[in-house]
């Protein structure tokens, strides 16, 4: 339920801290004070859409803080999500600045604003002003006959059931209208893979083989330069690997004289062992090295037959052959797999009978909640001065759809005798008021979200009828935490707690207040519900006896 709100400069509201208990609970007020500006601020901390607009003039921003006790339904979501709090708190706050960007928060941590409306959707249930337009919609009515039978699940079983039929469906068309065209592709495709299979080229071959080939292409001035090379430094006359050993010779003794000669001595000792270990290279180099006239015939016989063939398939590089077969194969074999006609034809079938058996069990859920919801607002017609009114849910049977085999009407006959028909032809506003809130108490009584709010659905009723409309509120509020913004004083008068809302001018600005109401001052409020703006003895007494 709802322990509190807490809002701050929030259209003109500056700042406000609701506490709120259980049972139902009524605000009330002046036209434009302010009533449903509250509601709406919760709403946002439900995952509702934010823009600037919604910050109060001068501000930089609005922040909003709603704190409920968790249903165990919502714990178990919350810890899934690594979004627990202390003990069965959970705290939902939303913050809005001027450059429309806001922020959303569970538990003091983070989240998107589609976690927090799902969060919101274990808490709260919204019934808006015109709840009784919106009913006059098909879908609308759907809906709400789905709602009240908790059929979500099902309903969305069936969604994703005829969206993967669809899927399949089309697949087979379009191979069924494209059949030549996805012949042609794949003997192309065939033809590809066959053609790159027979040069069979591997990845890094390219740089591999224009390596061996420059090697051997100059084998013969390789072998020239690394012979002569060596004889210059170890067998030709004088040879430097000689002379430098000559030269260490005679410095090394004159070094022992004067040990400035040392450093050259080390260096001429460095330098001959450099020598040396070229001198053995050089050797082991020409030991392998040999010229290979078939082998470099070979070579260029493959790189000219890689040339031709990335020619071909207008590659930029012999190196991306092996990519471009390893492309073709995969297109063909992706081609291959959604061209087979027969299986897709089997597919088809199978998620077609997939979707027909979700369908049909919905369907029989939706025939026992139809009958169940026709009594409950029949029943509840009587109670709203509608006596010998009937309503009725029909399911006709349509066209297999996302949202199963039936269209949903509401029917109703406002007085005995009439026969039924579709809601948006026979009811007239007050009628439609009264059928929308019997509707809106018999499915929020069959749900299990803890807390019930009712934005003057009450609007287009009034005498009995809006003493009914008290009750039945208050008898909800019994299992429910039950919020209403009402002009009604019959309904005003039957909460358990009453807020008023009034409209005030401070320092040039509006702003809205809101406060508790005591016994004493509740008197007053329902008097001025009653009378207008003159409360006389009389007013102040049905307030008392309505009280």
């Amino acid at each position: 339920m709802l322990l509190s709100l807490q809002v701050r400069d929030f259209v003109i509201v500056d700042e406000c801290q609701l506490d709120f208990s259980t049972g139902f609970t009524v605000f009330s007020g002046e036209t434009g004070a302010g009533k449903s500006i509250l509601i709406d601020a919760l709403a946002l901390t439900l995952g509702a859409k934010a823009d600037a607009s919604l910050i109060r003039e001068g501000n930089n921003k609005a922040d909003i803080v709603a704190r409920f006790q968790a249903p165990p339904t919502l714990l178990n979501w919350l810890e899934t999500q690594e979004l627990q709090g202390d003990d069965e708190l959970v705290i939902l706050r939303r913050v809005i600045d001027t450059q429309g960007k806001n922020k959303a928060f569970i538990n003091g941590t983070s989240v998107t604003q589609a976690q927090l409306r799902e969060c919101g959707d274990f808490l709260v249930d919204i019934h808006g002003q015109h709840a009784h337009q919106q009913l006059l919609k098909p879908s609308a009515q759907r809906d709400l006959l789905d709602r009240h039978a908790q059929l979500q699940e099902s309903v969305q079983q069936v969604r994703l059931a005829f969206r993967d039929w669809q899927t399949v469906r089309k697949q087979r068309e379009a191979l069924e209208n494209n059949a030549r065209a996805i012949e042609l592709e794949r003997e192309r495709l065939q033809w590809q893979v066959d053609d790159l299979g027979r040069l069979a080229p591997q990845a890094g071959e390219w740089e591999s083989i224009s390596l061996e080939h420059k090697r051997l292409a100059h084998a013969a001035g390789l072998m020239a330069g690394a012979q002569a090379s060596l004889e210059a430094l170890s067998e030709a006359e004088p040879a430097a690997q000689s002379l430098l050993s000559q030269v260490i010779s005679r410095l090394r003794p004159l070094s022992d004289i004067d040990p400035a000669l040392a450093n050259a001595v080390a260096a001429l000792e460095g330098a001959e062992a450099q020598v040396s270990d070229a001198v053995s290279s050089l050797n082991h180099y020409l030991s392998r090295l040999e010229l290979d006239p078939e082998r470099l015939a070979q070579c260029e016989a493959r790189m000219e037959a890689l040339h031709q063939v990335a020619r071909k398939y207008r590659l930029a590089s012999p190196e991306h052959l092996p990519q471009a077969w390893q492309q073709a194969q995969q297109a063909l074999q992706e081609l291959g797999d959604s061209s087979d006609l027969e299986s897709l034809r089997v597919r088809e079938q199978q998620a077609e009978q997939h979707y027909l058996s979700l369908a049909t069990q919905l369907s029989t859920q939706r025939q026992k909640a139809a009958r169940l919801l026709s009594v409950e607002v029949t029943r509840a017609m009587q109670d709203l001065s509608m006596s010998g009114g009937r309503f009725e849910v029909q399911l006709k049977a349509c066209e297999p759809g996302s949202y199963g085999l039936e269209e949903v009407e509401f029917q109703v006959a406002a007085h005995p005798g009439v026969s039924l028909r579709p809601l948006h032809k026979v009811a007239s506003g007050g009628e439609l008021a009264r059928i929308s809130l019997a509707l809106s108490v018999m499915t929020s009584s069959a749900t299990a979200t803890p807390t019930l709010i009712f934005d003057e659905v009450d609007s287009g009723i009034g005498g009995a009828v809006a003493e009914v409309v008290g009750r039945l509120l208050k008898q909800l509020g019994q299992s429910r935490q039950v919020l209403c913004v009402t002009h009604l004083a019959q309904v005003a008068a039957k909460g358990d707690q009453h807020f008023y809302v009034e409209k005030l001018q401070q320092s040039g600005q509006t702003l809205s207040r809101i406060r508790a109401l005591n016994s004493s001052e509740r008197v007053e409020e329902i008097a001025r519900m009653l009378g207008g703006l003159e409360i006389t003895v009389n007013t102040r007494k049905a307030a008392r006896e309505l009280l």
